[in-house]
């Protein structure tokens, strides 16, 4: 199976970013986790978006706040599916790491999942990479069973409340 990277502009991102690696982990997917800005550190950004394939990478996931080019930036530089999680900064709420996070030009796409949401991401990397995985797939299935039963169980013990109350 190939690996996942996860990337963020800065430490501080890892609170957030952090969020991906259970179910990364769930999955049974390798990963490597790295700090890379795009504006301060652009050539070695670069470098490990142009090697990743070599590298066994399969999916990048780019976690970056504020003016958050660091998906694009390792888009434009790899041709594997890269998944952007705008972070939430104090200033815009995470607005303006959404809106450059979604906004590419054409010919270089960065999926996007919501402001924070690593843990989406990781979900939709798995879901990438079980595209030619037949045991990823079963255990992304089984995962979805799981959370269908989950719910189901939810619903039963709060009509058992209602009826009692």
């Amino acid at each position: 199976m190939k690996k996942a990277a996860v990337i963020m502009g800065s430490d501080s991102d890892f609170t957030v970013m952090s969020k991906a690696l259970p179910v990364l982990k769930s999955f049974g997917i390798e990963y490597e986790v790295h700090v890379f800005s795009a504006h301060r550190t652009p050539a070695e950004a670069a470098d490990f978006a142009v090697h990743a394939k070599e590298n066994g990478f399969g999916v990048i996931i780019a976690g970056a706040g504020m003016s958050a080019a660091l998906a694009g930036s390792l888009a434009a530089y790899t041709l594997l599916p890269v998944i952007g999680v705008p972070l939430k900064s104090a200033a815009l709420e995470g607005m303006d790491a959404l809106l450059s996070t979604v906004m590419m030009p054409p010919g270089i796409p960065v999926a996007c999942v919501a402001v924070d949401g690593a843990k989406n991401a990781a979900y939709l990397a798995a879901r990438i990479l079980a595209a030619d995985d037949d045991r990823l797939y079963q255990k992304l299935a089984d995962d979805r069973e799981a959370m269908h039963q989950a719910v189901l169980k939810k619903d039963q013990a709060l009509q058992e409340k209602v009826r009692e109350g």
